[in-house]
């Protein structure tokens, strides 16, 4: 196996999972990106991070990106005897709108196009079952991955996921807050068993969602009703609950972002609505590319931590 000669990068978007009855399923890419570059070196491990997580997250063998990136070498065929990787942080960590996912995708198609012959030897939908199985679910990497709006399964032989086009009038807005959340803690907060009836009305939400993503966005706000996983965290994010039912009082297709503890708003906020102050609200459009990998190091505006992505 060949290693590729001089550096690759690849520029990662953020994304929000479930997006109300989707639990595990249902993802959306944003535009709010991370940027990585890697090399092959001669040894040792070395790692660059600015914008989010720096001074925080392992600059050595630790990093997620890297992880990742190792669990790719081996289904490749070989592992590098050192690597070099510089990380511009845009996507906040532990908010809900997928930051593991994009280290994990990040790592997973970096280490592809390291090898001469990488993507023959790991396919798209090879990579996909990788990230997925490094990740946990596919909810978020799909949509990392193929950009849009994603249905993301689990068969025996592994994830799967389509991309579906997203209808005109979907205006993604999140609500970013400066406390984090644990998804492990989001996931202990569900209950073993729900009531039948709130599986079923879940089920024909997440029916109607599609529908209202791809086609009708007037339906967002009924097909946006969630029964299953909502409820149950609110306790341990009681401002997010708080924060999508006012929302929601006002008209606004409103859900937790993944696990929390960020809003995501799909539908138009109205003017003067007001979140609070320990909110940022960022209007995002719909990623619709997934992750792109380029020959070459990072340009100065991929080097620039606040240069992708609109926030206001």
């Amino acid at each position: 196996m060949n290693f590729a000669s001089g550096p690759v990068r690849v520029r990662v978007p953020a994304t929000s999972a479930n997006l109300g009855p989707g639990f595990d399923a249902l993802g959306l890419a944003l535009g709010l990106y991370d940027d990585v570059a890697a090399e092959v070196t001669t040894g040792g491990v070395r790692v660059t991070v600015t914008g989010e997580g720096a001074g925080e997250l392992p600059a050595d063998d630790r990093h997620l990106v890297v992880t990742s990136m190792r669990a790719a070498f081996d289904v490749l065929g070989a592992q590098p005897s050192g690597l070099s990787l510089t990380c511009v942080n845009r996507i906040p960590q532990a908010r809900g709108l997928g930051s593991s996912s994009a280290a994990i995708v990040a790592g997973v198609l970096l280490a592809r196009a390291l090898v001469d012959d990488g993507a023959a030897r790991l396919a798209d939908d090879a990579a996909l079952r990788l990230a997925a199985e490094i990740e946990g679910h596919p909810d978020n990497v799909a949509p990392c991955l193929l950009g849009g709006f994603t249905v993301a399964w689990t068969e025996q032989a592994g994830a799967r996921a389509v991309s579906l086009a997203v209808a005109e009038g979907v205006r993604p807005t999140v609500f970013v807050p400066g406390e984090r959340g644990l998804t492990a803690a989001a996931r202990a907060a569900l209950p073993a068993a729900v009531p039948h009836g709130d599986a079923a009305l879940t089920a024909g939400r997440a029916a109607l969602l599609v529908h209202a993503l791809t086609a009708d966005p007037a339906l967002l706000l009924p097909a946006t009703v969630d029964r299953l996983h909502q409820d149950y965290r609110a306790e341990g994010m009681p401002g997010t609950a708080v924060l999508v039912g006012a929302l929601r009082a006002a008209g606004v297709a409103a859900v937790v972002s993944g696990a929390g503890p960020t809003v995501l708003a799909l539908t138009e906020v109205p003017a003067g609505f007001a979140a609070g102050t320990d909110w940022q609200c960022w209007e995002l459009p719909i990623d619709v590319s997934g992750a792109r990998v380029a020959r070459g190091r990072l340009g100065h505006a991929e080097r620039d931590p606040v240069a992708a992505g609109r926030k206001s």
